[in-house]
């Protein structure tokens, strides 16, 4: 089998970002942003200090690119969800398990609560406008449909109709993960179910 030819210079240029921000994940993962030097991004990559700055002015500018650059899989599972078909009760369900298997197994996303928790006061700002770009349209979208199983009568309207308790026992399962890692397993599956189980039953006449 050939080798992959090398990429040219146009490509690793379009790749450079990228690629820098996937560092500054890991370093900014390892060491938080305090600690975090960009010297040390620059290594990781193997480019020079001046290149991470061609591409980023500032520390807090590539912290806050890197939060955008992690948090595409909220963009893909609102996508998915508008791609759901069947009963509110059907979609509501596959909403739940887009939630688990794009989020919560998702590394990533884990950390970015971490950073969230742990940054979140030094950079309000860029927490609240990661709220708003990727957060509230999912919450949105859940509070649409839980509203429209309400119109047709598919749904009772309850104190359950609401979409952040709708979405909290999976926050919970990722905190859970974010504390304990490998340490201590939640069957997915189980859980999963229970989160199904007790939300229809919430919801359903």
């Amino acid at each position: 089998m050939p080798d992959t030819k090398k990429l040219t210079r146009a490509e690793q240029k379009a790749r450079r970002p990228a690629q820098i921000l996937d560092a500054a994940f890991e370093e900014f993962v390892e060491r938080g942003y305090v600690a975090t030097r960009v010297e040390d991004i620059a290594e990781r990559v193997g480019v020079t200090k001046g290149t991470i700055y061609v591409y980023f002015e500032t520390k807090e500018q590539l912290f806050e690119a890197m939060i955008r650059h992690i948090s595409v899989p909220f963009e893909d599972l609102l996508a998915s969800a508008h791609e759901l078909t069947g009963t509110c009760a059907e979609r509501l369900e596959g909403f739940i398990a887009l939630v688990y298997d794009r989020l919560v197994e998702n590394r990533r996303l884990r950390e970015l609560m971490r950073f969230v928790i742990a940054e979140g006061s030094r950079f309000p700002q860029v927490v609240d406008r990661h709220h708003q770009e990727f957060i509230d349209p999912l919450n949105a979208h859940l509070q649409s449909l839980i509203d429209e199983g309400v119109k047709h009568g598919e749904f009772r309207p309850a104190p359950a109709a609401f979409a952040d308790a709708v979405a909290a026992p999976a926050i919970a399962m990722l905190v859970f993960k974010l504390i304990f890692g490998d340490r201590r397993i939640l069957d997915k599956t189980t859980y999963l179910e229970a989160h199904v189980d007790l939300i229809l039953h919430g919801l359903i006449p």
